[in-house]
C-alpha cells in the first residue's frame, strides 16, 4: 500500500454505516459528547494519554483533528449511534505500516454505553475497510494488561493473541505491560462467512 492512498482516503475520511452505528469524521460540534467521557479517570486508565481537563481542551483538540484530516494522516472516525446521532467514542486506525500492507486500530468509547456491542460492531465495521478497502494483510491491536473489556472486543473479533510485551510503555511515570492481537484477511473472510451461514 501506497502513502499516497492513505492521503487521498483519509484526507476526505468516508462515512461508514452499520446496523446500529454511523462511523464519521470527528467534528468541533463533538465537544460535549467527547468531554462526557474523556473527562473519565476510568476511561484514560489503560490508555496513553490524560483525562481531559476541561471542554476548552476538548473543543481545541478536536479543532486540530482537522488540521490533520486535511493532510490525510488522521485515521479515526467518530462513533455515533445511529439513532439519534449522539457520539458516543472513536474508533479507527492509529498507525499503518505501509511496506508491509498491515495497520494497528483503536477504540474508545463512552462507559455509559459499555455492554451493548458498540466497541465490536464499530471495529469489526474498521477491519471490514481496513481489509477489503485498503487491501491489507494484516490487522494488530493492543491492549494494556487489565484491560479486560478491550481485550473481550478483540476476542470477539476473532483476533489471536500473539504475545505480551512486559513493561513496554512507560505512561504517567509507570510502565505498562501491553498485549498483541492480530488478525488476517484470509481470517477475516473466514469470520465474515462464518458469521454469514450463521444469520
Amino acid at each position: 500500500m501506497k502513502r499516497e492512498t492513505l492521503f487521498t482516503v483519509f484526507s476526505n475520511i468516508p462515512t461508514l454505516t452499520t446496523d446500529h452505528l454511523v462511523l464519521r469524521r470527528l467534528k468541533a460540534s463533538d465537544a460535549h459528547d467527547m468531554f462526557e467521557y474523556a473527562r473519565l479517570p476510568e476511561v484514560t486508565r489503560y490508555l496513553t494519554w490524560r483525562p481531559h481537563p476541561n471542554i476548552s481542551y476538548t473543543r481545541q483538540y478536536l479543532e486540530y483533528l482537522g488540521t490533520r484530516y486535511a493532510v490525510g494522516d488522521f485515521y479515526d472516525w467518530a462513533v455515533t449511534l445511529k439513532e439519534d446521532g449522539k457520539m458516543i467514542g472513536t474508533c479507527g486506525f492509529t498507525r499503518f505500516d505501509t511496506p508491509n500492507n498491515s495497520a494497528e486500530i483503536g477504540y474508545v468509547l463512552n462507559p455509559a454505553y459499555h455492554g451493548k456491542g458498540y466497541a465490536t460492531e464499530a471495529a469489526r465495521e474498521v477491519l471490514r475497510f481496513g481489509f477489503e478497502q485498503l487491501k491489507l494483510h494484516r490487522i494488530e491491536a493492543r491492549h494494556m494488561v487489565g484491560n479486560d473489556v478491550s481485550h473481550r472486543v478483540m476476542e470477539k473479533l476473532g483476533m489471536k493473541i500473539e504475545g505480551t510485551f512486559r513493561e513496554s510503555y512507560l505512561v504517567c511515570g509507570s510502565y505498562r505491560t501491553v498485549t498483541v492481537c492480530s488478525l488476517l484477511r484470509s481470517e477475516f473472510d473466514l469470520n465474515t462467512a462464518h458469521n454469514k451461514s450463521r444469520s
